[in-house]
């Protein structure tokens, strides 16, 4: 069961690579990934990776990069 939780978030995350592409070939200007959006994309993936062992650690990692990659959402609402 749990490795179904890996693939999907293994699938998720190549289809926002997919789309992230497709927005960049249609001619719009490339900008570059905050470091807060990386932080949060790397603890998401340390939540998928330390997920197997122990729960509350694996959680942890995926509930702090969520909550970096929405205030980094917010960040760039507020000043584009």
């Amino acid at each position: 069961m749990k490795n179904i939780y890996i693939v999907v978030s293994i699938v998720v995350l190549g289809l926002i690579a997919i789309f992230s592409l497709v927005s960049r070939a249609k001619g719009k200007q490339p900008r570059r990934i905050s470091k807060l959006a990386a932080l949060g994309m790397y603890m998401v993936i340390l939540g998928i990776l330390f997920g197997n062992g122990e729960l509350w650690i694996g959680y942890s990692f995926m509930g702090v990069g969520v909550i970096l990659a929405v205030i980094d959402l917010v960040r760039n609402l507020k000043n584009p």
